[in-house]
């Protein structure tokens, strides 16, 4: 649940930036709690949405939205499965199981990542750097249903290290995506700005309004499938982020009209048949691919992961109508063979 407030901007913070201004009021408890919420369309100056850089003049109304915060459990760590790839005294790289959300939420309170990282590690041995009790470890998420490879740090040093890395598109990730239709071309860039969806506050969209973050997404085709009785083929891509916005590739897939098969969310462009998600009840898409350098050695590290049970049965059988891989297919797949397969099976309806 959410409600809205309204505070009027008094003389002596004129020019403050929007951020700050939330921050030093206490409209949020700390200044990156107040750009997400900006970023997310849920802060109006004057009733318009508006950057967070903006800066305020005097008697403006700032509407601002904030959670109702429910009865929190105590933060405390869970024996949740994890498979890890490479763990030092800095940092872990792990395999995240397809029903794992990241960190507690009001709709989600335990069963998370953190709790499987503070069980596995101890509260004393994680990061803070997202300055919230909550987030320990994390510097980065991946969805709730996307699975595959990402990064937690052990310390502050390593985790402000990683997070400043992804914001300098230093960290090399790649998905791999099956996706609706029959691509025409083999790469492409997507280059579109992602803000909270106008209606659906749970839903991100491509706009052009003043709150929408740059978002940049690339892609290879490896593989395409031809057209069935239910569906209009299919293509296999890797893709690249340059940006990390909420629910980026699977806002950006839809808006080339080419949503991802199994999305529940973003599918508005897809065949109708359900037969067309091939069974699968989560978006095709794994993050299988990562190279980045140790933020305490500098040592260069890359790692592949293949693809978990449901996403290789979907892609099995779709075999018989390849029109087969592409030279980028043919080198995803070289990388795939070499790679581990996810040892630890998740479940569309969480963890137990």
């Amino acid at each position: 649940m959410t409600r809205s407030l309204c505070h009027i901007v008094a003389a002596e913070d004129a020019g403050s930036r929007l951020d700050a201004l939330c921050a030093q009021r206490g409209l949020y408890a700390s200044r990156s709690a107040a750009a997400r919420a900006i970023d997310e369309g849920r802060v109006f100056v004057n009733g318009a949405a508006v950057s967070k850089k903006h800066a305020v003049t005097a008697g403006d109304t700032v509407v601002y939205e904030v959670d109702e915060e429910p009865s929190r459990t105590p933060l405390s760590g869970q024996p949740i499965e994890l498979d890890i790839r490479f763990e030092d005294d800095d940092m872990i790289v792990l395999s995240k199981q397809v029903g794992l959300v990241c960190h507690p939420a009001a709709d989600h309170v335990d069963g998370t990542l953190v709790n499987a990282l503070i069980w596995h590690c101890g509260e004393e041995h994680l990061c803070s750097v997202q300055g919230e009790d909550d987030r320990l470890g994390i510097v980065h998420r991946l969805d709730r249903d996307t699975s595959g490879l990402m990064l937690a740090a052990k310390t502050d040093a390593a985790g402000y290290v990683l997070m400043e890395d992804i914001r300098a598109r230093a960290i090399d990730r790649h998905y791999l995506a099956l996706v609706h239709g029959i691509m025409a071309h083999d790469t492409g860039m997507i280059d579109a700005p992602i803000a909270r969806a106008a209606n659906e506050r749970t839903r991100m969209a491509v706009r052009d309004v003043p709150s929408a973050r740059e978002a940049i997404t690339t892609f290879r085709a490896l593989e395409r499938f031809e057209a069935g009785p239910h569906d209009d083929g299919y293509t296999l891509i890797e893709c690249k982020l340059f940006t990390g916005r909420t629910h980026q590739i699977r806002v950006h897939m839809q808006y080339t009209r080419h949503p991802i098969v199994g999305d529940p969310v973003y599918t508005a462009n897809g065949p109708k048949d359900p037969r067309a998600q091939l069974g699968l009840e989560r978006q095709f898409l794994h993050s299988y691919s990562i190279r980045f350098a140790h933020p305490v050695t500098g040592e260069e590290l890359s790692f592949a992961d293949n693809l978990p049970r449901d996403l290789r049965e979907a892609l099995d059988a779709l075999a018989p109508r390849s029109r087969g891989l592409t030279e980028a297919g043919r080198e995803a797949a070289a990388l795939l063979a070499a790679s581990p397969t996810p040892s630890v099976e998740g479940s569309v309806y969480g963890p137990a």
